[in-house]
């Protein structure tokens, strides 16, 4: 298929998500990126979206003529999501791409043939807003307003048909910069207090709902020669939309604001505040009336979205790593902002974590498990904020909803309330798994290590970790390392720790459901129990990050490893 469409800066937050909506309602398109093309296309691919119509072109928009060296004479409609979106850029680098770079693009657009539209993305601050002042806007600003100026000045005098979009904070999988880094200081209990006062708005849009708009406009002539801003009114304050993150997460929100004009005056070290970024904080509102006559869909609703972003920020661990497959985020369970992943309906397996871990510690089992998993973080012990009463309690009302009967698979200290709800509950459950049970092995020497008290854990790397532990460096010594910083975690972590002793032999006689026993040969069973015990050979007290493929075996019951009775 013949492109009809181009995207510049195809691999970009923008960008990627317009391809993708433009692929999927039928388009030729291509992709102009300056590398990584093949990241786009693997992307794409992994979102099953159709790539018989993606064509990936190489580009660099700082160039006249743009380098393109494909055929595109059927080129149509040209998009350009290109922007060097950074703050503390030099003013020749952010003018390079914002400015020379948009303008290129018009030049080349211009000789077209079919030419229909050229979609220019710009920024809601900037819309109309004349020279630049780049002492006080900063170069990020003050190139986007100097390029939206300026292409709407070249399009004038060239006769090219040019809508724009003015899009506010764009939020979505994948939007890690601006208002994001404000979500990470308040999941890390770095934020005192909310920058700007109680009337500062900083307007958001959903990233689907960007993308359709922008795929929309070429084919409504009512579009040509306009601008629009792309915002939802109904973002809250900022105070407010801090709270209504924060409930989400199961964090504190902090109570006070500081006024702008206090922000610019406080040295940048005690701040922690990007100066280009306090333009943002104001009270100004935008006429959105043009965007939505012309919208085709109804933007979804903000509440919804924003908590939908910040579970992909935290899957994420703010950009540092890939999100988990399948369904993930926070639900409200016995008061906890619990974290899940997987099939909360109907899962065949559900995974409850050790320490100092969190669910991401069951990953490699979650790819080789052949069937639904829900695995869940523990209260107050993973990315899940604490619970209102005990461990037991929390499980049975994850698990109220869960409509199958499936095997529940418990860690060291999780064997205690998973136990005790299989004590409680047999008929929801059809098998009982405990690996590494603490309560019936020698106690771990790590949480009374001087070396590892609570002011020391809090700062230990993901490396210091995994060496700690004897498990290999990975993302779930990653996750770990990220929790233990956050406040309050690694306490709770060492308490529970040493409270996982608990004696639980009476209650486990009482369990009617089969149970099976997994541990390592390097950390056995010291009291004898009188249940199936399988032995993984070298494996110690995490055989889920060591030998998952062993461990997966036994959950199976395939009989390798062999099953030792104690």
């Amino acid at each position: 298929m013949r492109p009809d469409s181009i995207v510049f800066g195809a691999a970009g937050f923008v960008g990627r998500a317009l391809v993708e909506e433009l692929l999927r309602r039928g388009h030729g398109v291509a992709a102009a990126v300056r590398g990584g093309g093949d990241r786009l296309a693997s992307a794409l691919a992994e979102r099953d979206v159709p790539l018989d119509g993606l064509r990936v072109v190489t580009a660099d928009i700082t160039r006249p003529g743009l380098g393109l060296a494909d055929d595109l004479a059927d080129v149509r409609d040209v998009y350009n999501t290109a922007a060097r979106f950074a703050f503390g850029l030099g003013v020749t680098e952010a003018r390079a791409v914002n400015v020379t770079g948009a303008l290129n693009v018009l030049d080349w657009a211009a000789t077209l043939t079919y030419l229909r539209r050229v979609v220019h993305i710009s920024g809601y601050r900037v819309s109309g807003g004349g020279a630049p002042d780049y002492r006080r806007l900063g170069a990020y600003e003050g190139s986007k307003r100097e390029g939206d100026t300026a292409v709407r000045a070249r399009a004038q005098e060239r006769g090219i048909p040019l809508t724009i979009a003015n899009p506010a904070t764009v939020i979505g999988p994948g939007q890690f910069i601006g208002l994001a880094s404000l979500v990470s200081d308040l999941w890390r209990g770095r934020l005192p207090a909310v920058p700007g006062g109680p009337e500062v708005f900083v307007p958001v849009v959903d990233l689907g709902y960007l993308a359709a708009f922008l795929a929309d406009l070429p084919a409504d002539e009512r579009t040509e020669g306009n601008a629009y801003w792309v915002l939802d009114e109904e973002t809250p304050h900022l105070p407010d939309l801090v709270k209504l993150i924060a409930a989400h997460l199961g964090v504190p929100a902090p109570e006070r604001t500081i006024p702008v004009g206090l922000l610019r005056r406080l040295p940048r070290t005690i701040t922690g505040a990007e100066p280009e970024t306090l333009s943002f904080l104001s009270a100004d509102r935008y006429d959105t009336a043009s965007a939505q006559a012309v919208a085709r869909r109804p933007m979804p609703p903000v509440g919804p979205a924003l908590k939908r972003w910040a579970d992909d920020l935290v899957a994420t661990g703010f950009g540092t790593s890939a999100p988990p497959r399948g369904p993930y985020g926070f639900h409200r369970v016995a008061g906890s902002a619990t974290w899940l992943t997987g099939e909360r309906e109907h899962p065949s397996h559900v995974l409850l974590h050790g320490l100092p871990f969190d669910s991401a510690s069951w990953s490699q089992m979650v790819e080789r498990l052949d069937a639904p998993v829900l695995a869940a973080d523990l209260p107050g012990l993973g990315r899940s904020s604490p619970a209102d009463g005990p461990l037991e309690d929390w499980l049975a009302e994850l698990l109220r909803t869960v409509g199958s009967r499936p095997t529940l698979v418990a860690h060291s200290l999780a064997c205690g309330p998973a136990i005790r709800h299989a004590a409680a509950h047999p008929d929801g459950l059809s098998r009982l798994v405990l690996v590494a049970p603490a309560f019936l092995q020698a106690p771990a020497p790590w949480p009374r290590r001087s070396s590892l008290a609570v002011p020391v854990l809090r700062r230990m790397t993901s490396a210091r970790l995994a060496r700690a532990l004897g498990v290999p460096e990975s993302p779930a010594t990653v996750s770990a390392a990220a929790n233990l910083a956050r406040p309050g975690h690694a306490r709770r972590v060492v308490a529970a720790m040493r409270a996982a002793r608990a004696d639980l032999a009476s209650t486990l006689s009482r369990v009617t459901v089969p149970v099976d026993i997994v541990v390592g040969s390097a950390d056995p069973l010291v009291t004898p129990v009188d249940r199936p015990v399988t032995v993984i050979e070298g494996a110690g007290h995490y055989p889920q990050l060591t030998h998952p493929d062993d461990l997966v075996h036994a959950l199976a019951g395939a009989g390798t490893p062999p099953r030792i009775g104690l």
